[in-house]
């Protein structure tokens, strides 16, 4: 992948990740930031309460759709023990 993608939330470069076999995914471009502004708030989105959730999105792009955004699921690394 030639061309840069950046985060909207916090405008870092998107890195490639390649998705399991198993997934159906190939190369996807993902936002590692922890800081995010989208990660950072994810917990309490996907539990849609205060509580806090072991599980956070990250922002994605999956260039096999057109660079199509998506939610990645991912352990959000601020709630573990």
């Amino acid at each position: 992948m030639s061309q840069t993608h950046v985060c909207p939330h916090c405008n870092q470069e998107l890195t490639p990740w390649l998705g399991p076999p198993e997934s159906g995914w190939g190369e996807i471009l993902v936002c590692n930031n922890n800081e995010c502004p989208y990660f950072k708030g994810s917990p309490s989105t996907i539990r849609n309460t205060d509580e806090a959730s072991p599980l956070g999105c990250r922002y994605a792009l999956d260039p096999a759709n057109d660079y199509t955004p998506f939610s990645l699921v991912a352990w959000h690394g601020a709630c573990r023990d």
